[in-house]
């Protein structure tokens, strides 16, 4: 814990890591969620855990999603985040149990909107997602999980079945002390849209992405 210097030259402790703020009921169409609110006092976002059911310890269905306003919101077929989102909404709501944590700040993996566009208009013009993120001097990926380990550790889970085709999540939560029990497929079929930003995330960002190889119809 760093300190700060109050206003009467008095040194103050400065909050880090990630404190629950809200415990609130949210009615969706997927179903009966929690949505539990966090302040993250290392980078100043306001983060949600939507919980479904009672989650216990050990083995709880969960996904990481980050935060993408052009899928989530918006229904953009440049990626398949939107549809990733509603399948994992879904799923816990099936399940009868689990978590949907909400991760803002992870725009475009870790860059932010504008610079997303941009880096969309790029691959417009030809670029794949990661020359385009390194074209505009940007990191291919800057997203950091510790929050979300932070969030699952406030919510008493230990073990996490993850719904996700990203090696790097697994690797992120074991790092921070959770356990991955599994790791559950989260395939959404591929449209013209996206497939070439898909076939990118399989061949250059290692995700796990096997349906792909049966839709070499599209360009």
């Amino acid at each position: 814990m760093t300190e700060k210097i109050g206003v009467l030259g008095k040194k103050s402790p400065q909050r880090t890591g990630v404190e629950r703020i809200v415990n609130a009921p949210l009615p969706t169409v997927y179903g009966q969620f929690r949505a539990v609110g966090y302040l993250d006092h290392d980078r100043g976002d306001e983060q949600v855990a939507l919980v479904h059911g009672d989650i216990g310890a050990e083995g709880v269905l969960t996904r990481l999603h980050s935060e993408c306003l052009t899928g989530d919101a918006f229904g953009s077929q440049h990626c398949e985040c939107g549809d990733q989102l509603a399948f994992a909404l879904k799923a816990v709501a099936a399940e009868g149990s689990g978590v949907v944590i909400y991760l803002r700040g992870h725009e475009g993996r870790g860059i932010g909107l504008l610079a997303k566009l941009r880096a969309m208009a790029l691959q417009a013009e030809g670029l794949d997602t990661v020359e385009a993120n390194l074209a505009l001097g940007l990191p291919v990926d800057a997203r950091d999980y510790g929050v979300a380990a932070g969030i699952l550790h406030d919510l008493g889970v230990n073990s996490v079945r993850l719904m996700s085709n990203n090696p790097r999540k697994r690797e992120a939560l074991v790092q921070h002390g959770i356990e991955v029990a599994e790791t559950v497929p989260l395939l959404i079929p591929p449209c013209e849209s996206n497939i070439t930003y898909l076939r990118t995330k399989r061949e250059r960002l290692d995700h796990v992405l096997p349906h792909l190889d049966a839709v070499a119809h599209l360009s």
